[in-house]
């Protein structure tokens, strides 16, 4: 049954929003004049993608919050758990949700799954709510019958990916906020104090030294031909859009970037950290290695990385074990590899994982730090020597002038 998002009156003329499943629109507006609402506005339930055998929808993008999201990835594992159906868990949602976003997204959810979708597929339509990973893990709760179980972890997993970002936005946070700053101050001195000073100079006209002359060169190609610089790096971005769409092309350029010293490392970090989460909640859930394989597969984001995951994926399927595949690939950390062999020597390998995972996160926040730690000061210099250029150029003409007035 479709859901529809609506705007309505009340008798005393107050406005509400809200959602409601209906076979039409006609009938949804029915509804709303027996709840005693006057329909303003109806619109159909949808996402990003038409279910299968369905007729086409309106396309609407709805946005959650990932603390909202995590909220309601809780209750859900709570429900689930408590033995209701999928359908039976949405629907509770939706009575008990404040927000008309997170609603709207849940009623769109359980249409799908009223048309016979899986939940995953029906999660599908709001891929800007539930991104590859989330989708991922439950598509393969549900292949292995675990979904309660899954969620139920899926939920611990957003909370710790969400402190882990908060503290990498922090991290960065201050470098941030120096590097807007220097970039307005500069822009400030180079497109309307230069000008200004060194008009000045120019109708006495006496000859301005080098760097001064350089520095006026700069603040007109900024002040008249900004569009252009505009209009250039536009262009780029969009050609290397367009290029990228190869996966041949995109290939090479993640290959290239795993290789860049520093940055290739933190890159490389952020994969192998979901990897071992996914891994974690499906092999710590019951789910076959082939199948958790698969699902870590799609949440990679570098192209190479998961080139690798796939051979790795071969290699356990023809009967090697999982340590060894990953080490024979050379692209994953070696505390991945080395907990991984622990936890099959072990027999506690879901344990491990999320050791990996964490004793990773721990790994990557220092490097962060380490960064952050060089980059704040750097940024400082770098601004300090832009500033005492701009300076100099002001002041060398000032120079000149004083010796010309003390010859004569």
């Amino acid at each position: 049954m479709p859901a529809y998002r609506y705007r309505a009156f009340d008798a005393e003329g107050r406005r509400q929003n809200g959602v409601i499943e209906a076979d039409s629109a006609k009938q949804a507006r029915a509804q709303l004049r027996d709840n005693g609402l006057l329909p303003d506005q109806l619109d159909e339930v949808a996402g990003d993608k038409p279910a299968t055998g369905t007729t086409e929808r309106r396309v609407r993008k709805v946005r959650v919050s990932r603390a909202d999201l995590g909220i309601v990835t809780q209750q859900l594992a709570t429900l689930l758990a408590a033995g209701l159906t999928v359908e039976q868990a949405l629907s509770a949602l939706i009575e008990q949700v404040g927000k008309d976003s997170v609603r709207e997204v849940l009623a769109g959810i359980r249409t799908g799954v009223k048309e016979g979708e899986s939940l995953a597929k029906a999660m599908e339509r709001y891929g800007e709510v539930f991104d590859p990973l989330y989708r991922a893990l439950v598509d393969a709760g549900e292949i292995s019958g675990e979904l309660p179980l899954v969620i139920e972890r899926l939920a611990a997993y957003a909370e710790n990916v969400e402190t882990f970002r908060q503290k990498t936005l922090l991290a960065f946070l201050y470098p941030a906020i120096v590097t807007v700053v220097a970039v307005l101050v500069i822009g400030g001195l180079v497109a309307y104090v230069v000008p200004q000073v060194v008009q000045v100079f120019e109708q006495s006209k006496q000859t301005l030294p080098l760097l001064t002359r350089m520095l006026v060169a700069v603040s007109d190609i900024v002040r008249h031909g900004w569009w252009i610089m505009a209009g250039v790096l536009a262009a780029l971005i969009f050609a290397g859009k367009a290029a990228l769409r190869d996966e041949r092309r995109r290939l090479r350029l993640h290959t290239w970037l795993l290789g860049l010293p520093g940055f290739g490392y933190l890159l490389s970090g952020v994969d192998s950290i979901r990897l071992s989460n996914t891994l974690a909640i499906l092999i710590g859930s019951g789910i076959p290695m082939l199948t958790a394989l698969r699902a870590g597969s799609a949440v990679l984001g570098n192209l190479a990385l998961r080139q690798a995951l796939d051979e790795t994926a071969q290699r356990v399927r023809e009967g090697m074990n999982l340590s060894r595949a990953l080490a024979r690939s050379k692209r994953f950390p070696p505390i991945l590899v080395h907990l991984i062999a622990s936890g099959e020597a072990s027999g506690r390998l879901g344990y491990m994982l999320e050791r990996a995972a964490r004793q990773q996160e721990k790994e990557l926040q220092n490097r962060i730090a380490v960064l952050t730690g060089l980059l704040e000061p750097a940024l400082i210099v770098v601004m300090g020597g832009v500033v005492m250029v701009v300076v100099l150029a002001i002041l060398l003409p000032i120079i000149d002038i004083n010796q010309l007035l003390t010859k004569h």
